[in-house]
């Protein structure tokens, strides 16, 4: 119940606004706008995290000028065609009672895609080049300073006629603000440049001019405690400038975060993976707060109420940004202030789905709920005019959200799984260093089909003779996979096993080992650095132009980065060819040249996964209504496997 939140459920008031609690939803890209303006998905998206609970929603950034388009999705506050958009959704949160905020943005240097097959030029203090994406930008002269900063006051204004309670300047991540700020980019010699006033000047008026056209209206910034990136702002500096801003009164909170935009290391931190501490950008929201003397926001691996709580409680912050753990569970305020604690599906931080499918150019979802971002499609589930017996066979993620999915809509639903836990693939997974926490897919699936009713028999493989027995209506089948052990010339000379066999403690690995990795995904980055912790001497193979290449970039960055302090070596665009009993031979996938591994002990292979069909393949000439899913339909990631549970659930 909330008073076992003390903290997270009692209201605060930054200016002329009240927060009904304590938990933020901060300002994130979802890819959901078209035209540049808040459309219907956008607005059913917010409305779900405001009607779950949520105290304040800050919208995701909207460009304030057109050099601040810095990819194709971004919102525009450039022009009134945005106010229905923003009214809509302002007016769909407050229904609830949720404040509302918007961002005002622009990236500076931080140019990611093009918008019309062309890149844009970039604009910034000075003409300092970008790491990350390889952007020279263009000195800004003072006429389009002047130009940017009204952008943001009639960006503001047009927000404020759309009747959100607030906006909030994005300075952080090493974006245009930051960029001001930062002596290492900003080399200017006239008066936005040299010391620290004169780099304080354009934020300073960009917060005044806002003002001007706002009035009473609150005014937040958002900033990261430490860019943590070679030459990034550091948090003495980051400190002093919210001293600063702080005493000259114009600004109603601040909103720490932490990282950079500019460089791999720093952008890790934009968002977080399961592989960092949660709550690790507290310690520097704590030093600004205690320096400042308005509210201050945090966000950063905050994915359960308890962790939020004893955030405040401890008096490192005034508010929570719980971002991912809304988009896996829109309901999480609402379920902690009724006790309903176990029923929270909790983010697992793998950023597959959320930050993963913006850079792909997607709209925001979870892997956990694929509902989110779908609100106009599955937001609402509808009860079955019939019911009906349903067979869900394989009790991985995809079995088990089918199956919770069905059985909420009214269905007779049982779940059979041949071994005696639940989770398939996402058992293997847990096991990785860094890994433990994608467990929770497996805690949080299992909840939803008790909550739903679900029957569920372990340790029963299912045979034709079973499903006659049972009669049902319909099948689901999420048999899933096993791993691909092509013939590779030589093995039987040479010591071959594979992933699967080194995670369950399955194969005895020699000290000189190589991961030959065709997926380029988690496993052979997971594989590979289980075995260098474990003392053995490492060569990562990859089909593709470097490990984790088809994973989320800050999970392969972070990953990569580790495998480096580890001194595991890595060989890119190899093909497997052969093994001996002391080498393993590769193809280079472009050149054709060979690549050999001598002095090798072990050959790890990390090829993927074939379907397990052969009970889809009897069930040919059943006359029962069969739906393949995930794995054993075609191998791919738990995000597809427990997208088409949710679309098999519905479907029957």
């Amino acid at each position: 119940m909330a008073h076992s939140f003390p903290h997270l459920f009692s209201p605060l008031k930054i200016r002329n606004v009240m927060l009904k609690n304590r938990i933020c939803s901060t300002g994130h890209d979802t890819s959901l706008p078209t035209a540049a303006i808040p459309n219907d998905a956008l607005v059913a998206y917010q409305r779900a995290r405001a009607a779950g609970g949520a105290g304040l929603i800050v919208i995701q950034v909207a460009a304030i000028h057109e050099t601040a388009l810095y990819s194709a999705h971004v919102l525009k506050a450039t022009s009134d065609d945005c106010i229905p958009g923003y009214r809509r959704i302002a007016e769909s949160c407050h229904e609830f009672g949720c404040t509302v905020f918007g961002q005002l943005f622009h990236p500076g240097r931080e140019i990611m895609e093009s918008q019309d097959g062309s890149t844009p030029a970039a604009y910034s203090a000075s003409a300092s080049p970008n790491e990350r994406f390889h952007v020279m930008p263009r000195r800004m002269s003072k006429r389009l300073i002047q130009e940017i900063i009204n952008g943001y006051g009639d960006g503001a204004l047009r927000m404020q006629k759309a009747g959100l309670d607030g906006v909030e300047i994005v300075a952080s991540h090493g974006y245009l603000p930051s960029q001001f700020l930062n002596p290492r980019v900003n080399v200017r010699d006239d008066e936005y440049g040299g010391d620290r006033d004169n780099r304080l000047r354009f934020l300073r008026e960009v917060i005044s001019t806002i003002r001007e056209r706002v009035g009473d209206m609150v005014i937040g910034m958002r900033i990261s405690g430490d860019e943590k990136e070679h030459g990034g702002l550091a948090s003495d500096e980051v400190l002093e400038v919210c001293k600063a801003l702080d005493v000259d009164g114009e600004l109603d909170y601040f909103n720490v975060i932490a990282g950079s935009s500019t460089t791999l290391e720093g952008s890790i931190h934009i968002v977080p993976p399961m592989m960092i501490e949660n709550a690790y950008v507290a310690p520097y929201a704590a030093t600004i707060r205690t320096n400042v003397s308005k509210p201050v926001i945090v966000a950063g691996r905050i994915n359960q109420p308890q962790i939020a709580e004893q955030v405040l409680a401890s008096g490192q912050a005034d508010v929570c940004g719980m971002t991912r753990a809304m988009i896996c569970d829109p309901e999480l305020a609402n379920k902690t202030a009724a006790g309903r604690i176990d029923d929270i599906r909790a983010c697992i931080g793998c950023n597959q789905a959320c930050i993963g499918h913006f850079h792909l150019g997607y709209p925001i979802s979870c892997i956990q709920y694929p509902e989110s971002g779908r609100e106009l499609m599955y937001g609402q589930r509808e009860p079955v005019s019939q019911r009906r017996k349903i067979m869900v066979i394989g009790g991985g993620p995809g079995g088990m959200k089918a199956a919770a999915v069905a059985a909420e809509r009214g269905h007779d639903v049982t779940l059979y799984e041949k071994q005696k836990q639940l989770g398939g693939q996402a058992l293997l997974a847990q096991l990785l260093p860094g890994r433990a926490e994608f467990g929770g897919i497996v805690t949080n699936l299992t909840r939803e089909m008790e909550l739903s009713g679900v029957n569920v028999v372990k340790n029963t493989e299912v045979s034709l003779e079973l499903i006659r027995e049972q009669t049902p209506d319909a099948i689901i089948l999420a048999t899933g996979a096993r791993p691909r052990v092509p013939e590779v010339p030589g093995a039987e000379e040479g010591h071959v096993v594979d992933a699967w066999q080194v995670l369950t403690g399955g194969a005895n690995v020699g000290g000189r080992v190589v991961v030959a990795d065709w997926r380029c995904d988690w496993v052979g980055l997971g594989i590979a650095e289980k075995l260098a912790r474990d003392g053995c001497t490492v060569r990562l193979c990859c089909n593709g132009p470097q490990p984790g290449h088809t994973i989320q970039q800050y999970v392969r960055d972070h990953w990569l980065g580790v495998l480096h302090k580890l001194g595991v070596e890595v060989i890119p665009m190899v093909r497997l060819y052969g093994v001996d009993e002391s080498t393993v031979y590769l193809q280079h996938t472009t050149s054709g040249e060979p690549v050999m591994c001598e002095e090798t002990d072990t050959l790890v292979l990390s090829l993927g996964h074939d379907v397990v069909d052969e009970l889809e393949q009897q069930l040919e000439e059943f006359d029962a209504e069969v739906i393949p899913i995930g794995d054993c339909l075609c191998p791919r990631t738990a995000e597809e496997a427990v997208l088409e549970g949710l679309k098999a659930g519905v479907a029957v």
